[in-house]
């Protein structure tokens, strides 16, 4: 029975030992990215992704990073490598987590940096996917503040693109901003961004 108690313990503390250094790694990791380090906080988020193989949002902000740094990116090959690893860990993510409305909304942005160094190329092919996932992502999480904004700026680019008014999508982004008030997640880590973006879009909304 003392065995099995001695045992018992080992394990607790072990993995309370690699929970301090998950929770480390990625605290790290986020002050590297705070300090504009972005290509040494991707390379830790993948590091702790490795680690952790069953935690999603490492290798969901390996994703994000290097899909934010491709927007305005002009080399193809550098642009090219970016969103393909961007690809890579939001499917190893998706993996861990399937049907997590901030992958699909992830998987979206992924799409939109493509559109957006070329969009005579990806348009046609991405937008219906952009389209799909947006409202997969509602139908998941209708009070998620993020979805609601990305698919209000996915809806607003997409009238202006056909010459159509988007003051329509405006209240979306006024409802998401005010969710981002109130929605929490009990998960370390959980995606937070949003708000500002939020605030500067609604700004537009009333030029």
């Amino acid at each position: 029975m003392q065995t099995l108690a001695k045992i018992l313990v080992l394990l607790l503390i072990g993995s309370i030992n690699a929970q301090d250094q998950y929770t480390k790694g990625m605290e790290k990791a986020f002050e590297l990215w705070k300090n504009n380090k972005t290509t040494e906080a991707s390379n830790l988020f993948e590091r702790i992704a490795m680690a952790e193989p069953n935690k999603w949002l490492p290798p969901y902000y390996v994703a994000q990073i290097n899909t934010l740094s491709s927007f305005g990116e002009k080399d193809l090959e550098e642009l090219s490598q970016k969103l393909e690893k961007a690809k890579e860990y939001s499917d190893l993510a998706k993996a861990i987590s399937p049907d997590n409305p901030e992958l699909l909304v992830q998987e979206a942005m992924i799409n939109t940096a493509w559109i957006s160094y070329d969009g005579a190329t990806y348009g046609m092919k991405l937008s219906g996917k952009n389209t799909q996932l947006y409202n997969k992502a509602m139908g998941i999480a209708p009070e998620n503040p993020r979805v609601i904004l990305s698919k209000a700026e996915w809806d607003m680019g997409s009238a202006r693109f056909f010459g159509k008014d988007t003051s329509p999508y405006c209240k979306d982004v006024e409802k998401a901003l005010e969710l981002f008030v109130t929605f929490k997640s009990e998960i370390p880590f959980y995606p937070k961004w949003g708000k500002k973006r939020a605030e500067e879009v609604l700004a537009s909304c009333k030029i």
